[in-house]
């Protein structure tokens, strides 16, 4: 897949942006980028939209901006000139899609049937916009037509909030989901990007899922592993389950039967997608230590450490 393309999977969400004024595109990206979410399609429904595009391009470089509701070859050209990275329209217009392809131009074109997506495949796609979302059956219109196209990924748009974001990224066919919720026209107009941040940093707190899943505790052997374990279950009122390698009080609290990784022990933290996690942690310099990875029995990652150690504890991710 197109190497724009998996970083929009990595984020996982696609905040679409309605811009008015070019003074407000340099602050909403920045705003943006500080809650945790640098990843804007700007639209082309507005005069500003090419100008807007240019100034976050030039201004924020961290920010992966697009142009969306492109329906012409011409607006792709103006909204390439611009800074635009990847192009996204409301239907499937073979002409715009083609004409993308033809310049290796990353599009996801809007499809909401069988048939636009046979034509997309037909046009070498492997992602498509599923628009409109919501109206056009939602989550279980998505599954019922995805199994015949075992390759194609989604970015369902249209109705999508907080109420149902996990729900659609549960689905392994769903690439991201696109949404205006996370800043509001009104927000925009009156220059509200620190309440913007906080939206994005919900969002974005939302869709990781993290939770602590247990800390684990480095103790010398089997007979002193035992024993703090004993006293942590007496504590939580929890019973003992003993392991090969360590004993749980509960689920709260691991105790190694021998010294392992961090100089103290390590925190699980649970996450809705390690690959997503990993992706977010990276950015802010949490690398993951491969060497320690392990898959479930279809490929999947379901566990890894982080490089290094925070307070003397090694971090490791699992799935919720």
């Amino acid at each position: 897949m197109n190497e724009i393309l998996n970083r929009i999977g990595e984020l996982g969400i696609v905040p679409v942006i309605k811009i008015e004024d070019v003074a407000k595109a340099q602050p909403l990206a920045e705003a943006m980028c500080a809650g945790g979410l640098p990843l804007a399609e700007i639209t082309f429904r507005t005069a500003n939209a090419e100008e807007s595009i240019r100034s976050i391009a030039k201004n924020v470089p961290d920010m992966l901006v697009g142009a969306g509701t492109v329906i012409t070859t011409e607006q792709v050209d103006r909204a390439i000139d611009a800074g635009a990275r990847f192009i996204v329209s409301p239907g499937f217009n073979e002409k715009v899609v083609q004409y993308c392809q033809k310049r290796n131009i990353p599009i996801t074109p809007g499809c909401s049937s069988p048939s636009d997506i046979e034509r997309a495949i037909e046009n070498g796609l492997e992602v498509v916009k599923f628009f409109p979302a919501e109206a056009a059956g939602g989550l279980k219109f998505i599954k019922a037509i995805a199994a015949p196209y075992g390759k194609m990924k989604f970015i369902p748009t249209g109705g999508i909030s907080v109420k149902n974001l996990n729900e659609y990224l549960a689905f392994d066919k769903i690439l991201a989901c696109g949404g205006s919720w996370l800043a509001p026209a009104d927000m925009v107009a009156a220059g509200d990007f620190e309440g913007i941040a906080n939206i994005v940093r919900e969002a974005v707190q939302l869709v990781l899922g993290l939770t602590i899943k247990h800390i684990g505790i480095n103790e010398a052997d089997a007979d002193s592993s035992l024993k703090t374990a004993g006293s942590f279950s007496d504590l939580l009122y929890t019973p003992v389950k003993q392991g090969n390698s360590s004993n749980f009080a509960g689920t709260l609290v691991e105790v190694m039967k021998k010294p392992f990784l961090g100089k103290n022990g390590h925190i699980a933290l649970g996450v809705n997608s390690i690959p997503r996690a990993l992706a977010y942690m990276a950015a802010h310099g949490f690398d993951a230590d491969m060497d320690t990875a392990k898959y479930d029995e279809k490929g999947n990652l379901k566990t890894v450490y982080l490089k290094g150690e925070i307070g003397g504890f090694a971090v490791h991710l699992l799935k919720n």
